[in-house]
Order: C-alpha cells, then structure tokens, then sequence
C-alpha cells in the first residue's frame, strides 16, 4: 500500500494486521481520486472507519488542507498515526479513537469531503449517512464517497443531500452522495 501521488507520492504505508480490515485496493483508490480531483485541494476531509487512514492521507498528499481520521479500533489509529508521520501530515492531520457514529454526534465542524469505508458486512454505512445528514455535517457542494460491498442497496438521504452515481469494480462499489446548495 502506497500513496499515489502528490507531495507524499510513492510512501509506503503501514497495513493493519489480520484480516478485520480491508484496504481499499490501489485501483479503487486511483479511480475514486480521478472522480473527485478537483474538489480535493484546500478542503477539509474526513475519513470515517479510517482503518490505515489512506485515503484521507492520499487527499493531504493531494493538496487538501486537514484530515480528521476517526477509528474505532486502537490498533488501526496506532497505524493511522505512524503512517500520518511517515508522511509528514501531522499538522494537517487530527486522528481521534473511538465511536463514529458518537463522533458524528459530536462534531462541530464541517467538511468538503468524507470518506466512509466500514465493514461492509455491519450496517455502520447506513447508520452514518443517515447521521451525517440529520446533523448537516457538510460544507455546501461537499461529497460524501462511500465505499461498499456491490450488491449492498444504501440509502436515500433528505435534501439538500442527493445520492449520485455508482461506479463498480468487481465486487466493490463506489457511491457519491452530494450535498446541494440550501
């Protein structure tokens, strides 16, 4: 696992152990990034179950301004953490252990673009959309991109929240949500 490009191009990055995590494949990676190339540099990103923390340190090495990395497991946040000093994004870089949903709820800010890859197996996808909504947690025109096992339906959200389109890779699927102007 590596970073594809930017000023942290060609970094390797620690993997977590074991096969309770899954990381999102160097092809899905690339695609997702070319989907949402301009809507990286300078935005706040979020990266919900973030497992190594690779995509939102693949939107720092693209130019975004902060990432907030939340995991639940203690292991994956160890990870998350070496892998953000590797990289030298620390003071981009917030990484928080616990509950994502319970972080959801207590969160203040907001963000331009979000990351969420749980488990595909739990129904933590939903569960977050679904709370990300309620509490309005993105910036106007932000993108929430969801990564999910393939024939997993997700949800409609509220306006100003709209699903996008999927894009298919195997047995994965990429789906944007976009949050439309008020």
């Amino acid at each position: 696992m590596r970073v594809i490009t930017g000023t942290a191009r060609g970094r390797k990055l620690k993997d977590l152990p074991g096969l309770d995590t899954r990381p999102t494949t160097d092809k899905v990676k690339e695609s997702i990034f070319n989907i949402v190339q301009f809507d990286v540099e300078g935005r706040r990103v979020l990266d919900l179950f973030a497992g190594t923390g690779q995509l939102g340190i693949e939107a720092l090495s693209r130019g975004a301004e902060k990432c907030v990395f939340v995991d639940a497991a203690r292991e994956a946040v160890r990870v998350v953490e070496d892998n953000v000093k590797t990289t030298g994004f620390e003071s981009q870089s917030r990484v928080v252990q616990g509950d994502s949903l319970a972080f959801l709820t207590s969160c203040r800010e907001k963000f331009a673009l979000a990351f969420l890859d749980p488990p595909y197996a739990s129904d933590l996808l939903e569960k977050a959309l679904k709370r990300m909504a309620e509490i309005d947690i993105m910036a106007e025109n932000g993108i929430i991109v969801c990564e999910s096992a393939l024939d997993k339906p997700l949800p409609q959200l509220p306006a100003p929240y709209e699903m996008g389109r999927d894009y298919r890779y195997g047995k994965i699927k990429v789906t944007l949500y976009h949050r439309r102007l008020s």
